[in-house]
């Protein structure tokens, strides 16, 4: 049995209009990162859906055993459940967020277009895996955490104070399908990358820009770390993913059936 939701962990959801948003939280973190925007996408009119993913927003100990199937496949549940009530849906995300939200336009066509912030699409090289499994090789369960990187002072992450590695070599594996299949997302795309990042290298936003088949714009975060949905740059990317979404949805849509 999993431990209770932490405070400010909940998922969130809005009724809008006849389009929808799906917005996705990072490893470790939960939807409390990602809150303050899908608010904003609610303020436009979208319906909007911001889901918990499984073993976050709890303990850590709940989250060591799941795995990329099971975050992905939450995911696309999600998808499908939103898909169901709303004419189009767009999707947003952040770091993991990120590269699940390119895994789902990968396998959905149909997707009116992408955001992500600071996108996790390319991983780690095969000595920095070796590290981890090795950890793993002598009982490691967990290592430091990785969240609230953040710039501006006050803001908090309300992520785990530490790392499962088992779970994040699977992260890995994930991501490893998600660069491969890059050339197949052919709807626009927005990507939002701070220029100083202590968690993802910049480079995946790089591979990101230059192997999807649609249009990309993208913009440069000059004043915030890795989780920039709570940093200085915050209403700059929600102007600018409101915006996007208002462009690609061609507006919120009238009522949700």
């Amino acid at each position: 049995m999993n431990a209770p939701i932490m405070s400010g962990a909940e998922p969130w959801s809005a009724a809008g209009g006849a389009n929808g948003v799906l917005v996705l939280h990072g490893f470790t973190g939960n939807p409390q990162s990602m809150r303050p925007l899908a608010v904003a996408l609610a303020d436009a009119g979208f319906t909007v859906e911001l889901p918990l993913l499984p073993g976050h927003g709890t303990s850590l100990e709940d989250m060591v055993p799941t795995r990329w199937d099971d975050w992905s496949g939450a995911a696309e549940a999600h998808f499908q459940a939103l898909a169901a009530r709303c004419d189009h849906v767009a999707v947003v995300g952040l770091s993991m967020g990120g590269a699940l939200t390119c895994w789902l336009a990968e396998r959905h066509p149909h997707l009116a277009g992408i955001a992500v912030v600071n996108p996790l699409v390319k991983a780690p090289d095969a000595e920095f895996r070796a590290g981890i499994q090795g950890l793993l090789d002598i009982g490691t369960e967990t290592f430091d955490g990785i969240g609230s990187d953040i710039k501006k002072e006050g803001p908090v992450e309300a992520a785990y104070s530490g790392t499962p590695l088992a779970a994040v070599l699977s992260l890995f594996e994930g991501v490893d399908e998600v660069e491969a299949g890059l050339a197949g997302i052919h709807c626009p795309v927005l990507v939002l990358s701070s220029r100083d990042d202590h968690v993802v290298e910049p480079v995946s936003g790089d591979v990101l820009v230059a192997q999807v088949a649609g249009p990309v714009e993208r913009i440069w975060l000059e004043d915030s770390y890795h989780v920039a949905t709570l940093d200085n740059d915050a209403p700059l990317i929600e102007a600018k993913v409101v915006e996007f979404m208002l462009e690609v949805l061609g507006g919120p849509g009238g009522a949700a059936s």
